[in-house]
């Protein structure tokens, strides 16, 4: 065990950190069990999977964006027995990658699900492994600026100024602003907060999809490139001239921004978690770009965020052919002000891309009572927090401990899936990008939830159509969007 962990008991009696917890069978089932603070945080494994088929279109017929963010709507959930409905969001990034990115319009989509789950530790019938979720597309939400021109998934290669209340933002080369939009906070009158990661900015949008806000980060994490604001990930089209120089020289790397954004329970403040090291605390090296950052925001006021607490996260680290790797985190679930669970995962293995087994893909607790708070000091601005990786001995940073892992064969063969060859449609796809819960709605388990975790398929399908034009994704590659449901007991987050 490293030093980034905390209390933690696993089943089959698996290693004890710094204080013990008791695993609870359920229906015969042994969990998995993290003791935080005296809460016990329980994991009773996967109970539902479903899909969505590559080639789906979305409400303007082009190739449905699958999930790099998600929010289920708790006034729509209810149970039936032991079936339940609801609606979901899903949220699409920035487009079908082609050579530099397109004119996507940004976009938000509606889903009606219904989900039948088996017991913890059951195995659903023969033929129904993967039909415990079952979706239909409601229509969609575009996302616009202020004047209600769409915003774009297309490279930002200029600097909109400030106008008025609104800071500088990324624009594209046809003037609109681009969003690369990677996670979502939907609020009870619908709107929402939406992190992205060329800003990386959190922007507020109306229940309709209009731009209302704004929120830029600390300047260590804007991108900067020759002392300017650069916003730039990289991604030049046809014609295009690449960024000087490519990568920034702090802030932010390219295509590694705020992937993580939820709100507390008790609606109180906005926790945004940036994917990966900002360039100047070892994001320059894909072996040292563990240490990020967690933003906490007041969110008192939606117009008017305020960051009062910020905090170093040491991500993951795995071995990968005899070297150091970091597991860049996609997503975060935020259990209080101080707690939340957080999706670290690897690159370039899965259904789709070339490796077939991943070596990393868990969901971390996350721990922040006890670290240091650098919000507003010389970290926020030009002095390294971890430079080539290195903390600075003044900064405690947080704790966590593996709370689920993804790639639990035992867990995904009860329902047809596997990790690692054969590489075929069963084989977990690359990117786990999204995660919500939703109550199991049981008098008895009042802290149980289902617990949604959600890919991003990277719109890779044989029937592929967006911005005007057919594609088709690489060797074949033709990936669902996937529904993978735990249940879990999560005590002290009851849901306003």
């Amino acid at each position: 065990m490293n030093d980034r962990s905390f209390s933690l008991v696993r089943r089959l009696g698996a290693a004890l950190l710094l204080s013990a917890a008791i695993a609870l069978p359920v229906s015969g089932h042994a969990a998995d069990e993290v003791s935080v603070g005296g809460k016990n945080f329980v994991n009773h494994g996967l109970v539902a999977i479903g899909r969505i088929p590559a080639s789906q279109r979305d409400a303007l017929g082009e190739t449905f964006g699958s999930g790099s963010g998600m929010a289920i709507d708790p006034s729509s959930w209810t149970r039936d027995g032991d079936s339940y409905k609801g609606t979901v969001y899903l949220l699409p990034d920035r487009g079908y990658n082609v050579e530099g990115t397109t004119d996507y319009k940004a976009r938000l989509n509606k889903i009606a699900i219904e989900m039948t789950p088996v017991a913890p530790g059951a195995k659903p019938a023969a033929g129904q492994e993967q039909t415990g979720v079952k979706s239909k597309l409601e229509g969609l939400i575009l996302f616009t600026d202020e004047k209600g021109q769409n915003m774009t998934g297309l490279d930002p290669v200029a600097v909109r100024p400030e106008q008025g209340a609104m800071p500088i933002l990324p624009q594209a080369e046809n003037g609109k602003i681009s969003l690369d939009a990677e996670a979502i906070v939907r609020l009870p009158d619908g709107s929402m907060f939406v992190s992205d990661e060329y800003g990386p900015y959190i922007y507020r949008f109306d229940a309709e999809g209009k731009l209302l806000s704004a929120t830029q980060p600390p300047k260590a994490i804007l991108p900067m490139r020759k002392g300017q604001v650069n916003f730039s990930s990289n991604n030049p089209g046809k014609g295009q001239t690449a960024p000087d120089p490519k990568d920034p020289d702090t802030g932010r790397q390219n295509n590694q921004g705020l992937e993580g954004l939820s709100l507390t329970p008790d609606g109180k403040y906005l926790i945004a978690l940036l994917q990966s090291a900002t360039r100047q605390d070892g994001g320059d090296s894909s072996s040292t770009r563990f240490t990020t950052r967690a933003l906490v925001y007041d969110a008192a006021d939606p117009a008017k965020l305020k960051l009062v607490h910020e905090y170093a996260v040491l991500l993951p680290t795995f071995q990968n052919k005899d070297k150091t790797a970091v597991a860049a985190q996609s997503e975060i679930l935020a259990l209080s002000d101080k707690q939340f669970l957080m999706l670290a995962r690897d690159s370039n293995n899965g259904q789709g891309v070339k490796g077939d087994t991943s070596k990393y893909r868990k969901i971390e607790l996350v721990d922040l009572n006890g670290a240091t708070d650098i919000a507003g000091t010389a970290f926020d601005g030009e002095k390294p927090l971890a430079p080539k990786g290195v903390l600075d001995t003044s900064v405690t940073p947080a704790k966590w401990a593996d709370f689920i892992d993804i790639n639990d064969n035992s867990q995904l063969n009860r329902f047809g899936l596997h990790n690692g060859a054969p590489q075929d449609k069963n084989d977990l796809s690359e990117k786990w990008e999204s995660m919500a819960v939703t109550s199991v709605l049981d008098p008895k388990a009042p802290d149980d939830y289902f617990l949604f975790v959600v890919n991003d398929n990277d719109f890779l399908t044989q029937d592929g159509h967006q911005v005007g034009a057919d594609y088709k994704a690489e060797d074949g590659a033709d990936v669902d969007t996937m529904f993978q449901v735990y249940r879990v007991t999560l005590p002290g987050v009851r849901q306003k």
